[in-house]
């Protein structure tokens, strides 16, 4: 790709990061160039995005509706599955599917709420009184 051809598109992206790329200059030889975006790479990355806020939007839906514990929507806000969870907090998965129960959750101690609160970069007060109307979303 010759230098002058080299996509400057703008993304999501363009505030926080630039591409490099290898083009090649009026003398025919490579060097590097930086892009600030490409359309294509651009809409993949937004319907990552719009697929990513459906589904807190569908955990916060089936929070409200009694279905799961909070735990459900803030593991679907920070973007994380049961075995990040679990690296961060150090409980296990399998605990860790038992906690995403209404039920059993509301019986946890302050300390196993605290790690959850820690992987999640809020206080156990957020975690244990959630309404579903969170202010931290994406």
């Amino acid at each position: 790709m010759k230098k002058e051809e080299l996509p400057q598109d703008e993304s999501g992206l363009v505030d926080f990061t630039r591409e490099v790329y290898y083009v090649k200059n009026q003398d025919g030889k490579y060097e590097q160039a930086l892009s600030s975006g490409w359309d294509i790479k651009s809409d993949a990355l937004d319907g990552a995005w719009d697929e990513i806020h459906r589904r807190v939007e569908e955990a916060r839906q089936n929070f409200l509706a009694g279905k799961v514990s909070p735990i459900v929507y803030f593991m679907e806000l920070n973007l994380m599955d049961m075995q990040t969870l679990s690296g961060y907090t150090g409980i296990w998965s399998f605990f860790i599917k038992r906690h995403l129960k209404p039920n059993v959750f509301k019986k946890l101690s302050d300390k196993k709420l605290g790690r959850y609160a820690k992987a999640f970069k809020i206080t156990i007060d957020e975690l244990k009184h959630f309404d579903g109307n969170n202010n931290k979303g994406l």
